[in-house]
């Protein structure tokens, strides 16, 4: 069987109509076990006390407010590449996802640095490369709103997602790329030494694993309604045509 087969609408319809009920069941378990997990039976931080248990929503967040523009990448260049509809479609479901991520990330990350950096906000390369990922968030979907074309708008969007994959990486690794900032490096890293403490590392694992399960699940039932509409707008249009 080969991937591209769920690039036809029909194919990607019926797989992804079976696949959902399970993504939500295991979506809701996840996010349930972790955020009681953490939240309800993790103990207070030595030095930032219940400050500590944001890092659950927090973390999580911000990993998919980056990965899901890189999934945004990929399915535009698979469009632009292979002009495959549904990957188009995947592409712009996931973007007010996305943005949605980017914007929890930002705002728990607010309430985590008051307490512990004096300050709301700071201009450190990382919360900065952030909140113009944001920006990019809320230009790619107002591509989209604006051209009347959709093939158009998927082109240009395309490009706009290669721009911002740019501050997608600096999101990513601006702690490693400058030395200075008040943020401090990865949560979770292959290096044992840089994770948090096991108490708070194994909920943070089932947590994130909630959080891309709800990625999933959502770009799906947001790509079939994408899908859906696009029929709509044929049907309309042969029906104007015939008149």
């Amino acid at each position: 069987m080969s991937l591209w087969e769920y690039a036809n609408p029909r194919k990607f319809m019926e797989t992804s109509a079976r696949v959902l009920p399970w993504l939500w069941g295991m979506t809701v378990s996840c996010l349930l076990v972790g955020l009681v997990w953490g939240f309800f039976f993790t103990p207070d931080d030595y030095k930032q006390g219940s400050t500590v248990k944001i890092i659950y929503i927090h973390v999580p967040a911000a990993m998919m407010a980056i990965n899901a523009w890189v999934m945004m990448l990929v399915a535009s260049l698979i469009w632009i590449v292979r002009r495959h509809h549904v990957s188009a479609l995947a592409a712009k479901a996931a973007a007010p996802v996305g943005m949605t991520f980017t914007l929890i990330a930002l705002a728990t990350g607010a309430l985590w640095g008051q307490p512990m950096w004096g300050t709301w906000w700071e201009w450190d390369p990382r919360l900065t490369s952030f909140l113009i990922l944001f920006l990019f968030y809320l230009g790619y979907i107002a591509f989209w709103e604006a051209l009347d074309n959709p093939d158009t708008a998927a082109d240009l969007t395309g490009v706009l997602c290669l721009v911002g994959s740019v501050f997608a990486l600096l999101s990513r690794y601006a702690v490693n790329f400058w030395n200075q900032g008040l943020h401090q490096g990865a949560s979770l890293s292959l290096d044992k030494q840089e994770n948090v403490s096991d108490v708070y590392w194994f909920p943070l694992l089932v947590c994130i694993a909630g959080f891309v399960l709800l990625f999933v699940a959502l770009v799906l039932a947001r790509t079939r309604t994408e899908i859906r509409l696009r029929r709509i707008k044929a049907l309309e249009s042969r029906e104007r045509l015939a008149e």
